[in-house]
């Protein structure tokens, strides 16, 4: 990618994210994080960006971090999350590359969309997973378990969907992006170094806000594309 392929957007972006890894280091220091925890932010900046763009790269990078964030989450007692980040977002990211890379569109791939029998089932499947997962964690003493485990199982969703290149990933990333907003704004009282994940969270937040513009655009390209070769 070269600066010459940069949208107004992206520069944008990008200058958003130097802003925001300034932050996230100042607030670092302020609250006296250590550089290993605030460590998968500098490098979630960069796939926050990628994500922006609908990149296949973002999967690739995002798999190898969350390695870094289950260390992070398993330190504040977010079990539900470190297990996630572990055992399920770092492989399904690396297939979710590989897969990308074989329906590639350009830098991003080629999307499909779910029937409405498909979003009954996954939504019905969503809220059973999330009462019986809410019951498991309240036993395993996991702290702030209402956002804890819907930011968990919004990841898990939002991954699944990711890997099999369903655009409506991109519209869950909003209301997961808002939990995170929540949980770390809740955590605040008990564990205040946590601001500069708050921080990256809005910033997330922006970047992903953009994800869902660019996705239905691509989305639309690749329409217009098919219909005209079956003309």
């Amino acid at each position: 990618m070269s600066f010459k392929q940069l949208s107004k957007t992206d520069i944008i972006t990008l200058i958003l994210m130097g802003i925001t890894a300034v932050t996230v280091a100042v607030t670092g220091v302020v609250f006296q994080q250590t550089f290993f925890r605030i460590l998968p932010l500098f490098v979630s900046l960069v796939i926050a960006f990628l994500q922006s763009r609908v990149s296949r790269y973002a999967p690739l990078l995002g798999g190898i971090n969350s390695i870094l964030y289950a260390a992070v989450y398993f330190h504040y007692t977010l079990y539900a999350s470190a297990a996630y980040a572990l055992l399920v977002s770092c492989p399904l990211q690396i297939v979710t590359y590989l897969n990308w890379s074989k329906r590639k569109y350009g830098e991003s791939v080629c999307f499909k969309v779910m029937t409405g029998k498909q979003r009954a089932i996954t939504a019905s499947a969503f809220v059973g997973a999330w009462a019986l997962m809410y019951g498991v964690m309240s036993y395993a003493g996991s702290a702030y378990m209402l956002f804890d485990n819907t930011v968990t199982l919004f990841g898990i969703l939002i991954t699944v969907l990711t890997m099999l290149a369903y655009i409506e990933y991109t519209w869950l990333m909003i209301p997961n992006c808002l939990c995170s907003v929540g949980m770390y704004i809740a955590m605040l009282g008990d564990a205040p170094e946590q601001v500069p994940y708050l921080v990256f969270s809005v910033y997330s937040l922006i970047c992903n806000s953009l994800a869902v513009w660019q996705a239905s655009r691509l989305f639309a390209e690749q329409r217009a594309s098919d219909t005209a070769q079956k003309v």
